[in-house]
């Protein structure tokens, strides 16, 4: 996993990532709710959140708005990011600054989440389409089970193996994703699992050069190396449409989002 290289294409997207990520922005809403729905529907309990992966904020403002905490510590790989949610709708100045309005002190802190240590006593350790790109899941979720108070909560969305299939089959490259049984098994190791499903979720495109322009747009082709010759892209064309055309004459591009919310072992 080039981590370099994948800040570099989350950081070159970071002005179009919000009007591409149609089903990352669907999968931050639900998340909210099922975070809700699952921990008694008391947003108030969350006082101190940290959001690793925070991207351009999509998700951040979600927390922000709905759970007003005290604390919004924002992660991201790329400090570019910092640009993006320095102006959270209502959070009353940038991440390094002072309490918002609101009371919410939001701060920004670019690194690797799965090196970064996170605040002792944290309520809530949320992401959304982040997890896949960890080297070593399992090592995180072991860490992070340090950083949660008794009855924290980790919540987070992940992808699934059937993510973007049309791609790596295509030209074998993607993501090692993995399946909803072994992310669940991973996090009850430390914490109970209070909710875990996925969905599959299929985006129309006119074409397969959309479907390419959608994923440099949104940054997810951090996995890439490869350059497009003329050749290599009319042919993929070729392959695409024969393969994932649908009756309407569109190709579909398949997300496959995981949801998890658990809670801390540390009673």
């Amino acid at each position: 996993m080039d981590k370099r290289l994948i800040a570099e294409r989350f950081a070159k997207a970071r002005g179009t990532y919000d009007r591409e990520a149609r089903v990352q922005q669907q999968v931050a809403e639900r998340m909210m709710r099922l975070v809700l729905q699952h921990t008694g529907g008391d947003a108030f309990r969350f006082r101190n959140v940290v959001e690793f992966g925070c991207g351009t904020g999509s998700y951040s403002s979600i927390l922000l708005h709905t759970l007003k905490p005290e604390t919004l510590l924002l992660n991201d790989l790329c400090p570019e990011m910092e640009e993006c949610v320095e102006n959270l709708p209502s959070a009353g100045g940038s991440p390094q600054a002072g309490p918002s309005a609101g009371g919410t002190v939001v701060r920004f802190r670019a690194g690797d989440a799965e090196e970064l240590d996170f605040p002792t006593g944290t309520d809530l350790l949320t992401s959304c389409s982040t997890l896949q790109w960890f080297t070593d899941p399992a090592a995180f979720f072991a860490r992070s089970h340090r950083f949660l108070k008794p009855g924290g909560i980790l919540a987070f969305t992940t992808f699934g193996p059937s993510n973007m299939h049309e791609i790596r089959s295509l030209t074998g490259h993607g993501l090692d994703y993995l399946p909803l049984d072994e992310v669940r098994r991973l996090v009850a190791l430390h914490f109970d699992v209070r909710y875990a499903a996925e969905e599959v979720v299929s985006l129309p495109f006119a074409d397969p050069t959309a479907v390419l322009r959608h994923l440099k747009l949104t940054g997810v082709t951090g996995t890439e190396k490869r350059t497009w010759t003329r050749r290599r892209l009319q042919a993929f064309c070729e392959d695409y449409t024969r393969r994932f055309a649908q009756a309407d004459g569109n190709v579909t591009l398949t997300y496959h989002p995981i949801y998890i919310i658990a809670q801390n072992k540390s009673l």
